[in-house]
């Protein structure tokens, strides 16, 4: 055995090695100091509320403290009462600001009983402006700031995807060059058809796909005894979805397992005789996880050679489940796309669907460019051509019909200039190519938004210019 110090069940964040990664591992939760959980304002109602009465009764009390004769500087050079509803209004918008200043009203109307006639309206009435405005401008600043934040965990969860994948491709050609003599069926090859088996029924497929993740585990990591369990709110069920080789009940208080749904990560046997738990029958513990972070199953593998043991089998049980997981993510998310159009790519109407939710919480819109490339003789293929041109966020779904193609290129985080320049970039490339336009090609280009059109009339819409 080369190595069984594996301490983590993730492996390192390399550029090139990289696998699946834990989003609560990779995204902390900021460790803030006493000054900045004050600072920092909150979202629970009563706080704000508690602030907004809080803050103005602070200042009307420094106010008599330090200038009794007029506590709300109504007649000073400068209202320095009015800070209260002017940070309230920074921090939470024009309300609170408003409300703030409904309280230094009411403090004046305390201070002054009967003075009415006296009430300052000048100062009171450039305070709430004041207010009024700084608020507003909050307002728009929190808006930007959550709608920035929403397109960042998309584009985290982007990169993470990528990076499986870019990994996966690695990986699968190493073995490739390895063991193509022992292995007929390359990784990627075992993949697709895994991936072609989470389809149908939905209790049905989860059986399918858990048999061929473990064969596929068999063969890759010469796995010999292993079952996976189905995981429904931390509890495991007894009876595997699937089994491989001659297996034994499930003893649920393992300490293997119970350290594994207790960090969430894959962990061996080695981990546990270093930590002197109890004797663990099980080699390995690994959770499913899906893009959510939720654990959905549990793979126990009670026996595998002695020398397969070691951090590449670990690193390459850790991708196959995170690939798996994924999968499952893609074909539900999908699912009501693929129902009604079965041609549609998973990959198309799970991007589709989960930036219809990006557009839903922070009104990001996103484009589709549908090409319509009329065949020509004696040309190339200038469909699959332009596929390659697409950048690595993209998605693309190829129409073929008898006498054009079609082209679907869905663009994340992309207006309708964003999808125009896509257009010009293609006419460039087409001059430089063959020195003629796009429309000379046969090319005509058509550009859908999705904002207002829910994924399913957009791809109704698709299929109409396919079919027209």
């Amino acid at each position: 055995m080369t190595s069984l110090q594996f301490a983590a069940s993730r492996p390192p964040a390399a550029p090139a090695d990289q696998t699946r990664r834990d989003p609560q591992v990779e995204a902390p939760e900021p460790q803030w100091s006493a000054l900045g959980r004050l600072t920092s304002p909150t979202t629970k109602p009563w706080a704000i509320i508690s602030e907004t009465i809080i803050l103005p009764l602070i200042a009307v009390s420094l106010g008599i403290l330090l200038h009794p004769q007029d506590p709300l500087w109504t007649h000073a050079s400068f209202p320095w009462a009015w800070f209260a509803p002017v940070i309230l209004a920074l921090r939470y918008g024009p309300l609170a600001g408003i409300g703030g200043a409904g309280m230094l009203l009411l403090a004046w109307l305390v201070l002054n009983p009967g003075g009415q006639t006296a009430f300052p309206k000048q100062v009171y009435l450039g305070g709430l402006i004041l207010v009024m405005v700084i608020g507003e401008f909050s307002s728009l600043w929190l808006a930007r700031t959550r709608r920035a934040e929403a397109m960042q965990r998309y584009l985290d969860q982007r990169l993470e995807f990528l990076t499986h994948q870019h990994y996966l491709l690695r990986l699968s050609h190493d073995r490739l060059e390895q063991d193509l003599i022992s292995r007929p069926m390359a990784m990627r090859d075992a993949l697709v058809s895994m991936r072609s088996l989470v389809t149908g029924d939905q209790h049905a497929s989860d059986a399918i796909c858990a048999d061929a993740l473990l064969r596929l585990l068999a063969q890759y990591c010469q796995l010999e005894v292993a079952t996976l369990h189905r995981l429904s709110a931390g509890v495991i069920e007894h009876e595997p979805l699937g089994r491989l080789g001659e297996t034994t009940p499930l003893s649920a208080a393992d300490p293997l397992i119970a350290h594994a749904l207790e960090t969430g990560q894959l962990c061996h046997i080695s981990q546990s005789v270093a930590e002197d738990d109890n004797p663990s029958r099980y080699l390995i513990a690994a959770p499913l996880t899906n893009l959510n972070g939720e654990h959905f199953g549990l793979l126990l593998v009670e026996r595998l050679p002695f020398f397969s043991l070691q951090d590449e089998t670990l690193q390459t049980i850790n991708l196959l489940l995170g690939y798996y997981a994924d999968s499952l993510s893609v074909q539900s998310l999908a699912e009501p796309i693929r129902s009604r159009f079965p041609e549609c790519p998973p990959e198309f109407a799970f991007e589709l669907q989960r930036l219809w939710h990006l557009r839903q919480i922070s009104r990001v819109v996103s484009a589709v460019v549908v090409l319509e490339i009329r065949h020509q003789p004696g040309a190339p293929d200038l469909a699959r051509q332009i596929q390659r041109q697409k950048r690595a966020l993209d998605e693309n779904w190829l129409i073929s019909g008898v006498d054009r193609d079609f082209l679907a290129t869905l663009m994340p985080i992309s207006g309708a200039s964003a999808a125009e320049g896509y257009i010009s970039r293609l006419e460039h490339w087409a001059h430089q190519r063959s020195g003629k336009r796009l429309d000379e090609l046969g090319i005509l280009g058509h550009i859908l938004l999705l904002d207002s059109d829910a994924p399913l009339p957009l791809v109704q819409k698709i299929s109409d210019i396919a079919h027209a």
